[in-house]
């Protein structure tokens, strides 16, 4: 049965990159701050979400994707580029 996973067999394009835009933010910040973020957003997301994400074991949708590229300041282009 075919699997859809991302060339390097994780579940999504952004988590490695979500990793690193969180750790280069100014301040950086957190996985529970970046769900916090989230949250005043509208989107009801906790750090274990964001860990999952950025260990490429969870799926992201396209909501998702906008939602961290407005909180983290970023294009849509940025999160999906390769490294």
């Amino acid at each position: 049965m075919f699997k859809l996973k991302a060339p390097d067999g994780t579940n999504n394009l952004c988590g490695r990159k979500l990793a690193r835009l969180r750790a280069e933010h100014d301040p950086p910040l957190s996985q529970r701050r970046l769900a916090q973020m989230l949250q005043v957003k509208g989107y009801d997301v906790d750090n274990h979400v964001i860990r999952r994400i950025e260990l490429g074991e969870r799926f992201v949708t396209d909501i998702e994707l906008v939602m961290l590229s407005d909180v983290l300041g970023v294009g849509l282009d940025e999160l999906l580029r390769k490294d």
